[in-house]
């Protein structure tokens, strides 16, 4: 199995308690895969000290800092799609960096940022 960047998605669905993606996760860790998630993928999922599960989760993960270079690249990306989601172009340029699938629930999004860099990342929906 290859890497993974998790977008906010997937963290929502473990802060849930959701059965799947702690399952899911569970099996990344136990193959040696550690999930990636970008630092403003957290921004986005954390709300409250109070959430436990999200923070269990991310124990597993390896954070990643958003850069001055990181920060171009996503914004690149947002200029030649025309669109805005700071999120969804830091989890695309992260995944390039890293040669990692992403997992998403929004995969049209997702999609067209990766068509847009020329570069070859897989999207799958969760």
């Amino acid at each position: 199995m290859s890497a993974v960047v998790y977008d906010a998605a997937v963290l929502v669905a473990a802060d849930r308690n959701e059965r799947k993606a702690w399952a899911e996760h569970k099996v990344r860790l136990e193959l040696g895969v550690i999930p990636i998630v970008p630092a403003p993928v957290v921004v986005q999922a954390s709300r409250s000290p109070q959430q436990a599960q999200l923070r269990r989760f991310l124990t597993g993960c390896v954070v990643t800092p958003l850069g001055e270079t990181e920060a171009h690249e996503a914004g690149r990306l947002l200029s030649m799609t025309k669109t805005a989601d700071v999120v969804d172009a830091v989890v695309v340029t992260t995944a390039i960096r890293h040669k990692a699938t992403i997992l998403t629930s929004d995969s049209d999004d997702m999609e067209r940022l990766v068509l847009a860099s020329g570069r070859e990342v897989t999207v799958a929906a969760i």
